[in-house]
């Protein structure tokens, strides 16, 4: 399973023209779910997204995560993060997970991200979304479990 965490001041996803989640300051999460990925894996990975350090103290260090400043999230399937490209000019989607595992796992981390966080907002698994987002930095990671 793999993320890829956007440190954001402000960030939303649109689905045929209408917005279907927003947040203002927080981290904008991109989902790749692979297949040997489980909820133990999404526990893993959820735990990281949450405690992960990227916001900046009062001495302007990365010393403070997401439910320090009591940020949103914005969590978005994202199946390409998980492509293979090592090879070729066309990449492999040979890992990821079939399309009916990775929304159940996708929804998990969502609803598992709610109890845990007040802010949390999502895309439309497999739905063409628009993602905008305004990028902190930038600050951009991938968090893989």
């Amino acid at each position: 399973m793999k993320a890829l965490i956007q440190r954001v001041s402000q960030a939303s996803v649109s689905v045929e023209g209408n917005v279907v989640g927003s947040i203002g300051q927080g981290v904008l999460v991109l989902l790749g779910v692979e297949k040997q990925d489980d909820e133990a894996a999404a526990d893993k990975l959820l735990k990281k997204v949450l405690n992960y350090r990227i916001f900046s103290d009062e001495d302007d260090k990365m010393n403070l995560s997401l439910l320090d400043i009591d940020g949103g999230m914005l969590l978005v399937s994202q199946f390409t993060l998980v492509a293979d490209t090592k090879k070729g000019l066309r990449p492999s989607f040979s890992s990821a997970a079939k399309p009916a595992d990775a929304e159940r796992i996708y929804h998990y981390m969502v609803n598992s991200a709610k109890q845990l966080t007040a802010n949390v907002q999502q895309g439309i698994f497999a739905a063409d979304m628009k993602v905008s987002l305004q990028n902190e930095g930038p600050v951009t990671f991938m968090l893989e479990v």
